[in-house]
């Protein structure tokens, strides 16, 4: 194997201040500003985070841990069981049908299919949030907290901030 292959064979070593059920704020994405919950790392490296969904919309997603501040917020993740098969490839995205090339690629004749959450994603982000969700409401405020965005006003400065 060539150098670079060798390079990419270990994982990403996690953050010490990353620990499954810490809270982490997302700082970048679709996402960015809201806090999820930390659940395991994933064989390539990225970190399998959820909202949950029912607190503050941000479903079970993959995410870079460049990307995201640890706070020092934790959540009990031992009765909350992690399915086996939240891997990477249950992340993968289908590939799309590259068949004949359409000559007129930029026209508004037709928009693109709207994305649909399959009901196995659906049924799989209810069952963890439902276990989750028993174990944040026993700590007062923490749902709220999971709720709230982070932002930034000015004189803020967050290489002084304690997370």
């Amino acid at each position: 194997p060539s150098a670079r292959e060798a390079a990419s064979k270990g994982v990403t070593k996690l953050r010490k201040s990353i620990t499954p059920g810490t809270v982490l704020i997302l700082l970048a994405g679709r996402f960015r500003g809201r806090r999820a919950v930390f659940l395991k790392q994933l064989p390539s490296g990225l970190l399998l985070v959820t909202g949950p969904y029912s607190a503050n919309g941000v479903p079970l997603r993959r995410v870079n841990q460049s990307y995201v501040i640890a706070t020092s917020t934790t959540v009990d993740l031992s009765s909350v069981p992690i399915p086996a098969k939240l891997n990477d490839a249950y992340f993968a995205r289908e590939k799309a049908n590259i068949g004949e090339k359409d000559d007129n690629f930029f026209s508004a004749d037709k928009p693109a299919p709207p994305v649909e959450t399959s009901d196995e994603r659906k049924k799989d982000q209810k069952a963890i949030d439902d276990k989750l969700l028993k174990v944040i409401e026993k700590t007062p405020m923490l749902k709220a907290y999971l709720g709230a965005l982070f932002t930034l006003t000015k004189g803020m400065k967050p290489h002084e901030m304690k997370f």
